[in-house]
C-alpha cells in the first residue's frame, strides 16, 4: 500500500509539472471541476456557463468580457480521449427549445473543452495579439466526491460511524434490523451478503430522497458498469473483534478495501487530483425546507467535501513535490430564482455560515473560497402581491407538473443564519416552497446574449477571471 501511494504521488507530480510547463510556454489551461449532490443543477450550470461564455451579453461581472478582451470562444476536442464528452449541444437544445425542459442529470464523469481568445492586459496588450486559454470543464457526481473520505477509514471505523449516525433515521430501520440480526462471524453466504447490500442500497436511495446528503458509498447510488459486482456488495456491520477468515465480516472488510483501492483511488488519481478550480453546487433551499435534520446533515457533508480537497496555491515547487492543489473553491447555493432578490443576501449568509470553519482552513492553506447564491438558468420573474393587506415578495414561473403560470411566495429566510443552523428558526420556508418546482421558461434571446441567469458572471469571475 505504501509503495502504491508513493507511485501515485510521483505520477501526479510528473503530470503536474508537465501541465505547468505546457501552460507557461504554450497555451494555458484551467481545469474546472463541477460537482454537487443530487438535484443541485450541475448539468444546467455547465450548459449555461458555456453558452454565456460563447455569447457574453449577460456576463457584465466577468471583467474580461466586460472589457471586450475575450474576442472569441469556441468548443474544441477535449484533451482526455477516454472520458465521455459532456453533451452540451443536447442539453442546450433541451433548455432553449419551443417547449423547454430540464436536461438529464449527471451519472458519470464527463468533460468539455472551451477555448477562449483573450487579449492580454497592461503594456503587453498593445504589443501582443490575443492568446488562447483553454477551459477544461470536468463534470462528476458529488456522491463520488464524498467517497474520498473513506480512504482514511478502516471498515470497522466506517461501520461504527455509519451505524451510529443512522440510528435516529426512520429510513434505515429495515437495514438496521437486518444488520443487527446477522451473525457476521459465520461463514459467508453470498445470498445473505447480496441481501444486506441491497437493503443498504435501498436505505441510501430513501435517504437521498428524504434530503440527506451523507449517502456513501456513492457508487451504490450510481453504479454504472459496476452494478452487481462484489466490489459493491458490502454493508456496514456491528463490530466483530474476532471474526474468522471467510466469515461475512472479513469478506465485507475485504470488499470495502477493494472498493477504496479499485474505485475511489482511480477516481482520485485520474480526475480529482488534476483539478485546480472547483465549484460545489448545493441545493440549500431544499435542505432548509426539509428541516433542521436535513440542514445539519448538509452542513456536515459540506465540511467533509471541503476536507476532501487539497487546497493551496499551485506554485511550481509545490506541484513538483505534491501534485496540483485546488486554488479556488466556490460553494454556490442554486435555485436563487426561487426567492425574491431581497432574500438572496440571507441565502448567501447561510452558505457562508455552513462552510465557515472548513473555508478558514482552506484560506489558511493558501486557497481562496467564496459562497454565493446563483441561478444558472433563471426560470422565474419577480412580482409583489398584496395578500390580506400584506405585501408579499413573490416569484412567478411555469410549474413543472401542470405547465401553468403561478406566482408563489416561498416564505422568508431568517436574518440570522445561525438560527437555522441551531434548529430554532420559527419557520423553514413555510410559504409555497413545497410546490415550487418550475420548468424552464421559453427563451427569446437577442443576438449576443446567452441564457438568463443570476450571478453566473460573478461566479465565473471568481473561478477563472484571474487567468483571463
Amino acid at each position: 500500500m505504501l509503495i502504491d501511494d508513493i507511485a501515485d504521488r510521483l505520477t501526479r507530480s510528473v503530470e503536474a509539472v508537465g501541465d505547468t510547463v505546457s501552460g507557461a510556454f504554450f497555451e494555458p489551461s484551467i481545469r474546472l471541476g463541477v460537482t454537487g449532490l443530487a438535484r443541485s443543477g450541475k448539468t444546467v450550470f455547465i450548459t449555461s456557463l458555456v453558452a454565456n461564455l460563447m455569447e457574453r451579453g449577460r456576463m457584465g461581472q466577468l471583467s474580461a468580457a466586460a472589457e471586450g478582451r475575450i474576442t472569441a470562444a469556441y468548443l474544441q476536442p477535449q484533451p482526455d480521449d477516454t472520458l465521455p464528452r459532456f453533451d452540451y449541444e443536447t442539453h442546450l437544445a433541451a433548455l432553449t427549445s419551443k417547449t423547454p425542459h430540464w436536461p438529464d442529470s449527471t451519472r458519470a464523469v464527463s468533460e468539455l473543452r472551451l477555448s477562449l481568445k483573450v487579449k492580454p492586459t497592461g503594456f503587453l496588450g498593445g504589443l501582443q495579439g490575443p492568446r488562447t486559454v483553454h477551459l477544461d470543464i470536468v463534470d462528476y457526481p458529488g456522491e463520488w466526491l464524498l467517497d474520498l473520505g473513506l480512504l482514511e477509514k478502516s471498515y470497522a471505523e466506517w461501520s461504527r460511524e455509519t451505524l451510529s449516525r443512522l440510528e435516529q433515521r426512520d429510513e434505515v430501520r429495515a437495514f438496521l434490523t437486518a444488520a443487527k440480526g446477522e451473525e457476521s462471524s459465520k461463514e459467508l453466504d453470498e445470498a445473505r451478503a447480496q441481501g444486506l447490500a441491497q437493503t443498504f442500497t435501498e436505505y441510501l436511495q430513501a435517504a437521498r430522497n428524504a434530503g440527506y446528503s451523507d449517502c456513501t458509498p456513492g457508487r451504490f447510488l450510481l453504479p454504472g458498469d459496476l452494478a452487481g459486482s462484489p466490489v459493491l456488495t458490502f454493508a456496514p456491520l456491528p463490530p466483530e473483534d474476532a471474526a474468522p477468515r471467510r466469515s461475512l465480516w472479513r469478506e465485507f472488510e475485504r470488499r470495502y478495501e477493494a472498493y477504496k483501492s479499485r474505485v475511489v483511488k482511480p477516481f482520485f488519481r485520474e480526475h480529482f487530483a488534476r483539478i485546480d478550480r472547483q465549484v460545489v453546487l448545493v441545493d440549500a433551499l431544499g435542505a432548509i425546507h426539509k428541516g433542521p435534520d436535513s440542514l445539519s446533515d448538509l452542513r456536515r457533508t459540506m465540511a467533509d467535501i471541503l476536507g476532501a480537497f487539497r487546497p493551496g496555491r499551485n506554485a511550481f515547487l509545490s506541484q513538483l513535490l505534491m501534485g496540483k492543489r485546488v486554488e479556488r473553491i466556490l460553494f454556490a447555493a442554486t435555485k436563487a430564482d426561487h426567492l425574491h432578490h431581497t432574500q438572496h443576501d440571507r441565502l448567501t449568509a447561510l452558505m457562508k455560515a455552513m462552510t465557515r470553519e472548513a473555508s478558514d482552513r482552506a484560506e489558511f492553506a493558501g486557497a481562496k473560497t467564496r459562497a454565493m447564491a446563483i441561478a444558472s438558468l433563471r426560470a422565474t420573474v419577480e412580482e409583489t402581491r398584496e395578500v390580506k393587506g400584506e405585501e408579499l415578495a413573490c416569484v412567478r414561473g411555469r410549474l413543472l407538473e401542470t405547465g401553468r403560470e403561478a406566482a408563489l411566495w416561498p416564505g422568508d429566510l431568517p436574518e440570522d443564519p445561525q438560527s437555522l443552523l441551531r434548529g430554532d428558526a420559527e419557520e423553514w420556508l413555510a410559504g409555497d416552497y413545497g410546490i415550487m418546482s418550475f420548468a424552464p421558461a421559453p427563451l427569446s434571446l437577442r443576438p449576443g446574449d446567452g441564457p438568463p441567469h443570476i450571478r453566473l458572471d460573478r461566479a465565473a469571475e471568481f473561478l477563472i477571471g484571474d487567468r483571463l
